[in-house]
């Protein structure tokens, strides 16, 4: 009896120690959950996922670094596109040609200049103007915002066609409105040099007035309300709070409004295109690069260098915007 009862108080004393003491290695708790989290990516679903993040990337890499590197390589060439053994290494000439003999190249590097300032004077005010009552929480804010961002998810293309029936000078909305309809009295708003760059920056701004719009709500959005409280206990009024509390704090906002606006005005092409195809007074950079490349001439070589000084122009905006950037997340 009295053994017996050793044995069992000895039994019941080491319990704890060995449950305290677990064995080395992974439990068969971990190994279960090891074994149902193996379950769960078979055969199929590695496959799945592979095809999921590999044909997007190998569709990026072979539709824009490939075709970029090309391009580059072929900016020092001549090349007609019928076969690769007509492509031959002319060096530099491309672009001594391109600065020096082409009359279209100047003027269309001007129209993408004034492109840019016109959208960086008029669009994009007036979309922070915008930005600024909305942020209000007018009544059917969400109308009008629906109705101001509207043109920036149409495409360029529809919106050329749009806005050509505006500008057309027998039954356009415009001449009809002055009276400039008549025979004798028509104003060509497209067909003008003088006239039809302005007329296509006109239809530009109004789709970049609603992008301008989001950006600048989704920075208001992001402005600490206690600031606003502060410039009102300073007495300070609905221009002097803007002026002095809310514009700063923009600033990144800012910084992405620019960059974007550089680029639309080096890309833009579709809306040109549609209008006219970039003639009589409306050339540009990407107009020409097409004309080239795509045209009667199939002068790949020649437009590919055409292609590699838009693309210089744009890493010299987009670079010094990354570079920042990425100060700014290391000092955070």
């Amino acid at each position: 009896m009295t053994t017996g009862t050793s044995d069992t108080s000895d039994t019941t004393t080491q319990t704890p120690q060995a449950a305290a003491a677990a064995p080395p290695g992974p439990t068969p708790d971990t190994k279960r959950a090891t074994q149902s989290h193996r379950r769960l990516l078979t055969r199929r679903d590695r496959i799945t996922l592979g095809l999921m993040a590999g044909v997007p990337t190998i569709l990026h890499v072979a539709l824009v670094w490939v075709t970029a590197l090309a391009s580059i390589f072929l900016a020092f060439t001549t090349w007609d596109g019928i076969g690769f053994d007509s492509i031959k290494w002319v060096g530099l000439e491309n672009f001594k040609q391109l600065f020096n003999d082409n009359p279209q190249f100047w003027p269309a590097l001007q129209h993408n200049v004034i492109w840019f300032v016109v959208l960086i004077l008029i669009p994009t005010p007036f979309g922070l103007f915008l930005a600024v009552q909305l942020d209000k929480r007018i009544r059917f804010s969400r109308v009008y915002q629906t109705a101001f961002f509207l043109p920036v998810v149409i495409s360029m293309a529809c919106i050329g066609f749009v806005w050509q029936l505006v500008y057309n000078p027998d039954t356009g909305l415009i001449n009809s409105i002055i009276g400039a309809n008549k025979p004798g009295h028509y104003i060509d708003w497209i067909g003008d040099p003088h006239l039809n760059l302005w007329a296509i920056l006109i239809a530009a701004s109004w789709r970049h007035t609603g992008y301008m719009m989001i950006l600048y709500l989704a920075g208001l959005k992001s402005v600490d309300p206690s600031l606003r409280e502060a410039a009102a206990l300073d007495g300070a009024n609905e221009w002097q709070t803007f002026k002095s509390v809310i514009f700063p704090t923009l600033r990144p906002t800012n910084t992405v409004v620019l960059v974007v606006t550089i680029i639309e005005s080096l890309r833009a092409f579709d809306l040109v295109f549609v209008f006219n195809k970039g003639a009589q007074g409306t050339e540009l950079l990407s107009i020409l690069v097409t004309n080239n490349i795509i045209g009667e001439s199939s002068r790949i070589g020649y437009g590919s260098a055409i292609a590699v000084v838009l693309l210089v122009i744009s890493l010299a905006v987009i670079i010094p915007y990354l570079i920042a950037t990425f100060r700014k997340e290391r000092r955070a």
